[in-house]
């Protein structure tokens, strides 16, 4: 009978193939052990969970038939997220804020806000902030100021428009103007739609026979003023 020894050298041939035989790169199991898993460098028990290095969105189970897996899919971030962070170790993005962004600020679901003066805003649900804009009427006047805190220009002298064509004086609406000898201006009242479209220019007429009647209205003027200055004081 030959020696164990001497059996090795015949033996080996036929063993070296059966060693030297890649194994499955997923799952292996050695008689008597229980079956494992290999996955990101490791190796994992029969009914261990992983998810893998190389896809955090995919998560895997350690079965005796091999790993079993599956890929989770991310919902959409509701439309008012304006802070989006994607971290190394999660599948999905995360939502951090919601709200408006508005012109470099953010305002909250819900939140009125008035970015001006003149608009009025509020951020919607699906986070778009929506503005109303007023609207101003053309000011009664030819010199409208604007004043801090107020969206429309204001007639700080009263309404008024401009005697003539040339646009050098400036007439008080409400009474008629002599702008010469012979002739007479007056503002719209503002109730005229010429006015509210751009007409800043009075209505003026010349009178007839103004001589006569300027020398009798400034005749009135001074008979006025020696009466007053003759009245006794009391």
């Amino acid at each position: 009978m030959r020696s164990l020894g001497a059996a090795v050298p015949l033996l080996l041939p036929l063993l070296l193939p059966l060693l030297l035989r890649p194994r499955a790169a997923c799952c292996f199991s050695v008689p008597g052990q229980e079956a494992t898993c290999e996955a990101n460098g490791s190796l994992y028990y029969v009914g261990e969970w992983y998810f893998l290095d190389s896809d955090h969105c995919t998560q895997c189970e350690c079965t005796a038939e091999g790993a079993a897996c599956a890929r989770t899919e991310c919902t959409s971030l509701p439309g008012a997220c304006i802070h989006v962070s994607h971290y190394p170790t999660d599948c999905c993005p995360r939502c951090e804020r919601i709200g408006c962004e508005f012109r470099g600020r953010v305002y909250e679901l819900g939140e009125h806000f008035q970015p001006s003066e003149c608009e009025q805003c509020t951020c919607d649900s699906d986070g778009i902030a929506r503005c109303l804009v007023a609207d101003c009427a053309p000011p009664p006047c030819v010199n409208p100021a604007y004043q801090k805190g107020k969206c429309c220009p204001e007639c700080r002298d009263g309404p008024n428009c401009y005697a003539d064509a040339s646009r050098t004086r400036v007439i008080p609406a409400g009474e008629s103007v002599w702008v010469d000898s012979c002739t007479k201006c007056r503002c719209h009242d503002g109730q005229d739609a010429g006015y509210w479209e751009g007409n800043r220019v009075a209505t003026c007429a010349r009178v007839r026979d103004c001589g006569e009647e300027k020398r009798a209205a400034t005749h009135r003027q001074d008979s006025g003023g020696e009466q007053s200055s003759s009245t006794p004081s009391m």
